[in-house]
């Protein structure tokens, strides 16, 4: 038995998708749907909108397939492609909007918190978060971008991308705060 490396056979399916191969492109589809409707999951709380916003960003991959240079991970590539197109689509929801207000954020800032909530619990709160303040942490904490990247994708300073992200920080705090007295019968 001939052992095939998957990276060789992701890049020739790649390939073969840009060729708009509808075989190769339904196997990229399925491999890496999961993952992006996750992605768009962070930024759009309707599941079906979450939905759309997958599907309008995979025919946007699809479309330029022929722009990855197979620098980085295909996925990494694609990835980016879904929190664009989220972040389009809210934008045109006309649902974000930053504080301008900054704040003095520490230096040494850092979430300390304990609990034992649930995931969906975790993604409510997140789903409950003032847009901005949302956008910005889920690129921040979950997406791994750093504040000069966000600012330039979100068109903000980047100092209001620190001070949405503390601003967040600080209400999840305080919701989860909130849950666990409630959960522990203190409230």
């Amino acid at each position: 038995m001939k052992v095939i490396q998957l990276h060789n056979n992701n890049i020739e399916l790649i390939k073969k998708a840009a060729k708009n191969n509808r075989e190769a492109q339904h196997l990229l589809f399925e491999v890496h749907a999961p993952k992006m409707l996750s992605v768009c999951r962070y930024y759009v709380k309707d599941i079906y909108k979450a939905e759309e916003v997958m599907m309008n960003g995979f025919f946007k991959a699809f479309t330029n397939l022929n722009n990855f240079k197979n620098e980085g991970s295909f996925e990494g590539w694609i990835r980016r492609i879904m929190v664009r197109e989220a972040i389009s689509f809210l934008r045109q929801q006309k649902n974000i909007e930053f504080s301008i207000e900054d704040v003095n954020v520490p230096q040494d800032y850092s979430n300390n918190i304990k609990t034992e909530i649930e995931v969906n619990e975790i993604q409510q709160l997140i789903d409950d978060l003032p847009e901005g303040y949302k956008i910005v942490f889920v690129m921040y904490a979950i997406e791994g971008y750093k504040h000069n990247e966000i600012a330039d994708m979100l068109k903000i300073s980047e100092g209001t991308s620190k001070s949405q992200l503390f601003k967040a920080r600080q209400l999840l705090q305080q919701k989860i705060n909130e849950l666990n007295n409630t959960s522990y019968g203190t409230n």
